[in-house]
């Protein structure tokens, strides 16, 4: 006999207090984990395909480790090393930008931006600020032991956790699976297998988007020979996971850098601008269909919504579950939706309103 829905009620109210105090106070302690399962369940379609394939669960794993460690190795040597010095460039030298831009204002629009103007002196102040912060930020990273340290578990525990879940992902839902409620299973099963679709659309479709974007942008503004092309790319494609944001973004940071670099140079400036409107087209036409589909589920403003909220009330950890957290909610409010209309209080007693 299952439990009265007050005292099921009750139950999942406790367990979603214990879930939430959980993440205030061990936020921190769990982001390597949170990352780990993350990467896990980003690579486990691809053991999945590696064991039909014929491979053991291991030998897959095995594999998937090896690419990963070589792409790591990859990046450590050729594109971190340059993205740090870029971005550090790119704070220093934000000061001298924005005077390059009050200059250009004031000589070809000198209506616009006098000497003394609040414009100029805010725009000023601005770049200034940015570089006083920014100095501030990456020294403070650079200085603080506890940072190191925290980076060191970081790039230690994360490859651990994220190899063993890998290894186990099978057995471990075969074991959430036998914990389930036999009252509530099969529903609990078909939710979540929505919000599984709903997260393998998103984070495995979107996180390869992003991926192969800000790799075209970072790669193709640098061939252009635009300054801190590869941060430009970089933020370009993290941002892509929100429609149009990322090629907004990048595009006017990118082109408003071409116009201190290469004016007159218009050809250039020209290949700056087309770099992203290729991306753009490409992304709505050929990379979102085909990695995403039209079924996410994940509607940007009920997005950005959950990253604030979540991040706001947990910190960093809070953006990590905000897309995970978001879709489930997301599942659970249609369902709810779809059992309220098939339900008395939204029918009513009138039998000519059962056929609606």
């Amino acid at each position: 006999m299952a439990l009265p829905i007050r005292e099921q009620l009750k139950y999942w109210g406790i367990a979603a207090v214990v879930f939430m105090v959980a993440l205030w106070f061990l936020g921190q302690v769990l982001v390597p984990f949170l990352l780990g399962g993350a990467i896990a369940y980003f690579l486990d379609p691809i053991a999945d395909r590696l064991e039909r394939l014929g491979l053991s669960r291991t030998l897959a794993t095995a594999v998937i480790t090896f690419v990963a460690i070589l792409i790591f190795v990859i990046m450590a040597l050729l594109v971190i090393p340059t993205l740090v010095s870029q971005a550090t460039s790119l704070v220093e030298t934000a000061p001298r930008l924005f005077r390059d831009f009050t200059d250009f204002m004031t000589t070809r629009f000198p209506a616009l931006l006098e000497e003394d103007s609040t414009l100029r002196n805010s725009l000023t102040s601005v770049g200034e600020t940015i570089q006083e912060r920014g100095g501030q930020l990456l020294e403070t990273a650079i200085a603080s032991f506890a940072s190191i340290l925290n980076v060191i578990i970081l790039f230690v525990i994360v490859p651990v956790v994220s190899v063993y879940l890998l290894l186990d992902w099978d057995r471990m839902v075969a074991a959430i699976d036998r914990l389930l409620p036999r009252d509530h299973a099969p529903t609990i099963r078909q939710l979540a297998r929505d919000v599984d679709q709903t997260l393998a659309s998103f984070i495995r479709g979107m996180g390869t988007v992003c991926l192969i974007l800000g790799t075209y942008y970072a790669f193709a503004l640098m061939l252009v020979g635009l300054q801190f092309g590869l941060v430009v790319g970089f933020i370009a494609g993290l941002v892509t996971f929100i429609p149009y944001l990322g090629a907004l973004l990048g595009g006017a940071l990118a082109i408003g850098l071409a116009l201190f670099q290469f004016w007159g140079d218009w050809v250039s400036i020209g290949l700056v601008a087309g770099i992203f409107v290729i991306g753009q087209v490409v992304e709505g036409n050929v990379l979102t269909p085909k990695l995403v589909g039209d079924s996410v589920g994940l509607h940007p403003v009920w997005l950005i919504l959950a990253l604030s909220v979540f991040g706001t009330l947990f910190g960093f950890v809070g953006m990590l579950v905000a897309v995970p957290l978001a879709a489930a909610l997301g599942v659970l409010a249609r369902f709810a939706i779809d059992r309220y209309k098939h339900s008395m209080l939204y029918l009513g007693t009138d039998p000519t309103t059962m056929d609606d």
